[in-house]
Order: C-alpha cells, then structure tokens, then sequence
C-alpha cells in the first residue's frame, strides 16, 4: 500500500496515522477496525469473487466500503499494520466447532504482530464476537477484554489454544504463512454446503455500546448486555439496514443460494461466527 491508500483505510476506519507503530497505537488500529468495518459474508451469496491479495481485500474494504469474513478482514488488516510500519505474520487456525472438534487446516486466519516497544501480540479483527482488542501473545493467564476473558495456552503438538470464558475458541498453529496459503480454506468455506458461511446471511459490528446484527431479516441490537432483535418485513427495510447501521450500499436483497447436500469431510467450524464456534446466529 502507498501513503495515499494508508491514508485512505486509516480515514475508512476513523483513524490517525500512528507515529510510531507502537503497542498502544496497536489497540487504538484494532478497536477501530472492529467498529468501523462488518463481519459479513454477503459476498457468499451475491456471487462475488473473494480474490486473497492485498490489493483486493484493501479495494473491497476501502473503496467498495464493505466488510468480509476472516481471510478479507485480518488480510486487509494485515496490509494497513504493513504498512504503518508493523511487522506481522499471517497464522493458520482451525476453528473447535460445539463439539470441542477442531476444522479443518486454514479455517480461520489470524495475525501475530510485533510493535516497535517490544511487544508481541495475537491480533483478530475477523472473528465476529472476540476480543477488542489484541491478546499478549506470550501470555499464558487469563487476559481481561471489553470482550471476555481469553486465555492461550499451548498444546501438546506446540500449537496454541485460545479461548474465550472457558470456551475454547480456535488453535493456532505458529508457522508463518502466505495469504495464498489460505486460498482453499476461502474456498471451502464459499462453496461448501457444510460451511456456515453458505447456509447464513449474516452482516455484524461492535458498536460503542455492543453489537448490531443483521442475520438475514433479523436485525439485532445489543446494548448493554440487553438485546432487541425486530424482524424486517420489506425489501427496502433490509436495503436501508444494511445502509445505516453497516454503510453497505447493495442493489438487491442477498439471499441464501441453494447449495447441494454433501457429505465429503469437512469442516463443521465456522471461523468469525459472531455468536460462538460452530453457530452462524449473531449477538
């Protein structure tokens, strides 16, 4: 990315260019990602590519204005740190689905980023409700969140287990990985009738106060731990939810595509279910 696109997603996000790519100014990125750009998988179902460069993922969340599952968020994440100056690493997860089974390899992306005072952190703007902030990646207590509490706690095989109030959420294997790598995990979870992915609209943001929703016609409001969920009756209601709240301006209604029944191995997770592991029901 070039200063002019840098400048770009920072203003995208509501952000100033840090001075330093320091651990605070880290969280500061993190937060405002995580309110200012969707979780949402509307390209699933409205038949658009998902392209894995950084210049796609930067185009669709900058200059397209919309959002995107894991590999799109943390991989155009990924290029905003790069480029202010952070080193990061791309990690492969699998996602452990209510069963406590994890999914397949390249489930779920995360990143691990280095900050120029020393710091080492997990950072996730692609998982739907997690934390709000980047986990101490070396940390292996409990770590206090807006969002929960999280804990990493390494394997018997040298991987990473993390885990949020008590439920474990993915597990992260350490080697360092290229965007490329992630191609069929995208592709998996786009075309499989046994991904949630494929079987949901869901289109979610962390707010100030919560979370807001469109799983989808049901638009659900969390505040406060309190939630309000009210069903969408009319076309034009869906169009103007998805405006207002998300700022994604669509042409027509996405609807779930049909897909055919499989039984193939596969992944029961679904990385970035903004509700929990496995589930594709949103806060």
């Amino acid at each position: 990315m070039d200063f002019d696109q840098t400048d770009a997603y920072l203003r995208r996000i509501g952000a100033e260019r840090p001075a330093a790519p320091t651990t605070r100014a880290l969280h500061d990125l993190h937060l405002a990602h995580l309110r200012a750009v969707p979780f949402e998988n509307l390209s699933v179902h409205l038949d658009e590519d998902i392209e894995l460069t950084a210049g796609s993922l930067v185009a669709k969340v900058v200059g397209a204005h919309r959002g995107g599952f894991c590999y799109e968020l943390n991989g155009a994440f990924a290029a905003l740190l790069t480029a202010v100056g952070y080193e990061v690493t791309l990690l492969q997860a699998r996602v452990y689905d209510a069963s406590g089974q994890p999914g397949i390899p390249y489930d779920h992306l995360a990143l691990r980023v280095l900050t120029a005072d020393g710091g080492d952190w997990l950072a996730d703007v692609g998982f739907g409700t997690h934390s709000h902030f980047p986990l101490a990646f070396g940390e292996r207590g409990d770590q206090s969140d807006p969002g929960g509490t999280f804990r990493i706690a390494e394997t018997a095989e040298g991987d990473l287990d993390v885990s949020r109030d008590g439920k474990a959420q993915y597990v992260v294997d350490r080697r360092p990985r290229a965007l490329a790598d992630f191609t069929s995990g995208a592709w998996w979870h786009r075309t499989s009738p046994r991904s949630h992915f494929t079987r949901s609209l869901v289109c979610s943001l962390l707010t100030g106060t919560g979370r807001i929703t469109l799983s989808g016609r049901t638009l659900t409001t969390t505040e406060a731990g309190e939630r309000h969920a009210v069903e969408l009756t009319t076309d034009a209601d869906v169009l103007e939810a998805y405006d207002k709240p998300f700022g994604i301006t669509l042409a027509q209604v996405p609807q779930v595509k049909k897909t055919v029944s499989s039984d193939a191995p596969g992944s029961p997770g679904s990385p970035g279910s903004p509700d929990s592991p496995g589930g594709a029901t949103a806060s």
